[in-house]
């Protein structure tokens, strides 16, 4: 768990490649508790081991370890958060993604190429319900905006909280057109379970929906949503947009894009580097923690200063 947290931490592309850093690096020795003699372990290590972690959940309890220490120092808010999605590009290629229930002859001449065969879908209609990833077959087409292109992605999902722009939740599912309302009610569910009661919740317009809204409502949470005025929605009026706080909480919740912009550029998490849900999720709750590990030691006074 240390070596995929330094992973996580210093952005190490494989880990082939922290095995082979292992082997010069002695900043990494120390933080493993290995001397300089001792020889690097073998990168069939995390394999091996990764199915463990994964049924004990270790990610998610280191994350919320981290969390907890935070909220001992009274470095998070519990009263006001922000959540927001983004799309993560899967570990497999647009080839890969073929029908489900390929025809008999399609009329097309026999495809060349070897292991890496021509592909053309010219006049050919791709959809996540007749398509499927021969790679990843949990990742599922989407594009993020209009006038840009579909691609093999997952959905990543983040709970902010306001005070000090805190990570306090993760959440990966698929990418579909309603996962990221069904992930935010998750994720703040979770943190009622937890005894942490959220006040209010900022969210861009993506999110302003009627169900969305009753259920922020249901679990006495106040939504403070960007309106979508060209959408047939109801719930969120001027009885809440006029208040100041709608007004603050509008302004503070793009800086969940930092949570974001940290992930994909030093956690290399711009195109996952594992298959399916599960292990994206796995990797995405270390880079949660290493985040928050960053903010906590720039937000914790050191001593011996002014």
């Amino acid at each position: 768990m240390k070596a995929q947290f330094l992973i996580a931490l210093f952005a190490v592309r494989s880990g082939r490649m922290f095995c082979e850093q292992l082997d010069y690096n002695i900043l990494f020795r120390w933080f493993l508790d290995m001397n300089l003699e001792e020889p690097s372990f073998d990168a069939t290590s995390f394999t091996k081991n990764r199915e463990r972690l994964l049924a004990h959940a270790v990610s998610l309890k280191f994350f919320d370890a981290v969390v907890r220490q935070a909220r001992k120092q009274d470095l998070l808010s519990d009263d006001h958060f922000t959540v927001d999605g983004t799309l993560i590009d899967a570990w497999a290629s647009m080839k890969s993604f073929q029908p489900i229930e390929p025809s008999q002859d399609s009329g097309k001449p026999p495809q060349d190429g070897g292991s890496n065969p021509n592909a053309d879908f010219r006049g050919e209609r791709c959809s996540n319900k007749a398509h499927r990833s021969r790679t990843d077959p949990e990742a599922r087409l989407m594009r993020k905006g209009l006038g840009k292109e579909a691609r093999l992605s997952f959905l990543g999902h983040a709970l902010m909280e306001n005070k000090n722009g805190w990570c306090i939740d993760l959440k990966v599912n698929k990418a579909t057109g309603y996962a990221e309302r069904e992930a935010a009610l998750d994720m703040l569910s979770r943190q009622v379970r937890k005894r942490v009661h959220p006040k209010t919740l900022g969210a861009d317009k993506g999110y302003h929906a009627s169900d969305f809204v009753d259920g922020l409502r249901s679990m006495n949470i106040t939504p403070h949503i960007a309106q979508a005025k060209s959408r047939n929605t109801s719930g969120l009026d001027g009885r809440t947009t006029r208040h100041a706080g709608y007004a603050v909480s509008q302004r503070i919740r793009k800086r969940v894009e930092e949570i974001f912009g940290w992930f994909k550029t030093v956690g290399g998490l711009r195109k996952t580097r594992f298959r399916g849900v599960e292990r994206t999720q796995e990797y995405v709750f270390m880079l949660g923690a290493a985040y928050n590990l960053l903010r906590m030691s720039q937000l914790v006074p050191t001593g011996g200063g002014t």
